[in-house]
């Protein structure tokens, strides 16, 4: 059986608790797209681990693998390795595997990156400046510097100094420079702590389909930020949506998969772009500090809004959704009432979807359906009989709306802390 996990908004739903809990049933844990511009929490026992490269399933030490459709800083991802092995994790060539040909970045695409987001001015999109949207672009431009390419030094050379002369203009234009003997020397130097990783993934993964082993396809991010069905320019620069699971791995068996979508019960998001729920009042706030809203990477403040069914239901429909796993309900608990989206009007005309056309997007007025609230705690209930009424009415009525099954219900950061409503993370 295989199994997809991406968030249904625009990232930050609480995925790590889940994936943690689904990677302990998996044989197989497979990160497909980003890069190190993604966080996961952990909170195992006493242990908090953050990752934002590696598969969730290394804390469990399960077959780990990063595709080919990740782009991948070597260096944060020896950091990030290290630090796990000081807190006990087991890394080694038999439980990580990286696809030979996935593509790198590199300080260069770091400097470009924030070249890029200074030019934008009040524009900005609020990258990580990570170099993530650079490195991808050097991809699709046939540019890009991948893996493999480390184990042959005069090739690396060549190809080094023609991307460097690719982007000479624009690095001389801001006065920045790259030193190409240190850059090649620095890339050697990785590659001979990373190289033991380096695998034909797709092979692999498809010897393990084909063995009916259970894989997990983990996604990062939200499928609100994918570069073609997101909220475009405002996005990632990379598919974020269950179908890149395919290309970003080159796993080619089709049957028997489920996608969960991953999904807050109030929305949020970090950095610019539309949000028609977004809150700027005191609720607001509230959401902020009780549900802890800080980003795992960039640590700025998220900005907090309603449930949106709208956008929720929009995504369960391009992803293939099959089942909900509703986070943080209990961050609702001490309001009076709560309203949630179930429709926008834009220029006295009723949309039951978000348009692409920016300009509408900007217009966008919710329609809000305003809800009681339970004003006592769900926090740590693991059954569906012992949650407050209203709260049952409250996850119902979104059920309804989006057409889909909350299955799941996550009522605080333990994996105990969860209402399996259908007996699924049971049976898996």
């Amino acid at each position: 059986m295989f199994y997809t996990v991406i968030g249904t908004q625009w990232g930050d739903e609480g995925k790590g608790k889940i994936v943690d809990w689904l990677s302990s049933k998996a044989d197989v844990v497979v990160r497909f797209q980003g890069g190190n511009n993604a966080g996961h929490t952990l909170k195992i026992k006493e242990k908090i681990f953050k990752l934002n490269l590696l598969p969730s399933g290394i804390i469990r030490g399960k077959q780990c693998i990063i595709g080919n459709g990740v782009i991948l800083d070597p260096w944060a991802l020896e950091e990030e390795i290290q630090i796990l092995k000081k807190q006990g994790i087991v890394i080694n060539s038999k439980n990580l595997q990286i696809a030979e040909n996935i593509c790198l970045i590199l300080p260069l695409h770091i400097i470009l990156d924030e070249i890029n987001e200074k030019n934008r001015g009040e524009e900005k999109l609020g990258t990580t400046k990570k170099g993530i949207g650079p490195a991808y672009e050097d991809k699709i431009g046939r540019r890009a510097i991948r893996l493999c390419d480390l184990s042959d030094e005069k090739l690396l050379r060549k190809k080094i100094t023609n991307l460097i002369s690719f982007h000479s203009v624009r690095l001389i234009h801001f006065d920045k420079k790259i030193n190409e003997a240190d850059l090649i020397n620095k890339l050697l130097k990785v590659f001979n702590k990373i190289s033991q990783y380096l695998a034909p993934t797709w092979k692999i993964l498809n010897d393990y389909g084909k063995k009916e082993k259970i894989i997990l396809f983990e996604g990062a991010q939200g499928a609100l930020l994918d570069i073609d069905f997101g909220t475009y320019p405002f996005v990632t620069s990379s598919n974020t949506s269950s179908g890149q699971i395919f290309a970003g791995t080159g796993f080619g068996i089709k049957d028997n998969h489920q996608v969960f979508g991953i999904t807050k019960a109030y929305t949020t998001r970090v950095g610019s772009g539309p949000f028609p729920s977004e809150l700027f009042d005191e609720i607001g706030n509230y959401l902020v500090v009780k549900g802890k809203e800080f980003g795992t990477v960039t640590k700025r403040k998220r900005r907090c809004g309603w449930f949106d069914t709208i956008l929720v239901k929009q995504t369960v429909q391009i992803n293939g959704v099959s089942n909900i796993i509703l986070t943080k309900l209990d961050v609702l608990d001490e309001l009076n009432e709560i309203k949630i989206c179930v429709g926008y009007k834009i220029d006295n005309s009723n949309y039951d979807y978000l348009p692409f056309n920016e300009n509408l997007q900007q217009r966008i007025l919710p329609i809000y359906k305003i809800i009681p609230g339970w004003k006592s705690s769900t926090f740590g209930i693991t059954e569906w009989s012992d949650l407050p009424k209203n709260a049952q009415n409250y996850i119902n009525y979104i059920e309804e709306v989006i057409k889909t099954k909350i299955s799941i219900i996550s009522t605080g950061p333990e994996r105990s802390q969860t209402i399996d409503r259908n007996n699924i993370l049971s049976n898996i």
